[in-house]
């Protein structure tokens, strides 16, 4: 028992190890997204443009966590004991994808939130395709290329030259164009999801209170 136990703590480390770094890392640009597009501020100073090129540095990370199925795959072909995989490392997975992704939805909720207090509702959609793309050209740079997030602050020279060389190839557009048309999938079923689960929570607290629901999630 305990060589088996052991076995499976070995194929955890090589394919599950990842969720716990993987998550916080995609739970950054989230909460950074509370506190640059739901907090009151008075003005744009330096520290909520830190935080604002924080938030696009890290962003990538939260759909990033949708390339992790290949660990699954690994997971699943390595793992002898179906029921390992079935009851396992598929739920433990999903979640880590779905949480993952969820971060990024909530995040582009908020940056929608913030346009639209600035009067800009008329450039929602196109920030959210714009971010699509960003992500897309991190996502790839990231399980390609294996770059992280910090790496734009500490190697920013070599980061925009192997970019540059990598976009200018066929391979990483075709790669970099399907991730976009999965992101913009993914997010508006995501979204739509997500915006019906928080305007019943609010349907329910407002009619426990008397008062008319309200409709602008935003």
């Amino acid at each position: 028992m305990e060589r088996i136990l052991g076995e499976y703590l070995g194929e955890f480390n090589g394919y599950s190890g990842w969720i716990v770094w993987n998550l916080f890392l995609a739970f950054i640009p989230m909460t950074l997204s509370f506190w640059l597009f739901r907090w009151p501020h008075q003005s744009r100073t330096l520290v909520w443009w830190i935080a604002l090129v924080s938030f696009i540095a890290f962003l990538p990370n939260a759909p990033y966590l949708l390339t992790d199925i290949i660990h699954l795959v690994g997971a699943a072909r390595s793992t002898e004991s179906i029921w390992i995989v079935t009851l396992f490392f598929i739920p433990l997975h999903t979640f880590a994808i779905l949480a993952g992704f969820e971060a990024y939805v909530v995040s582009l909720i908020n940056q929608g939130h913030y346009l639209k207090k600035q009067g800009a509702g008329q450039f929602v959609k196109g920030a959210e395709i714009l971010v699509h793309i960003l992500c897309a050209i991190g996502i790839y740079l990231g399980r390609f290329i294996r770059f992280n997030s910090w790496d734009l602050i500490t190697n920013p020279k070599n980061v925009l030259l192997v970019s540059m060389n990598e976009l200018t190839s066929k391979f990483p557009v075709v790669v970099v164009l399907i991730t976009v048309v999965v992101l913009i999938l993914f997010y508006w079923i995501m979204k739509q999801i997500t915006l019906g689960l928080v305007l019943r929570v609010q349907h329910v607290r407002r009619a426990n209170r008397g008062l008319a629901p309200d409709q602008d999630l935003y």
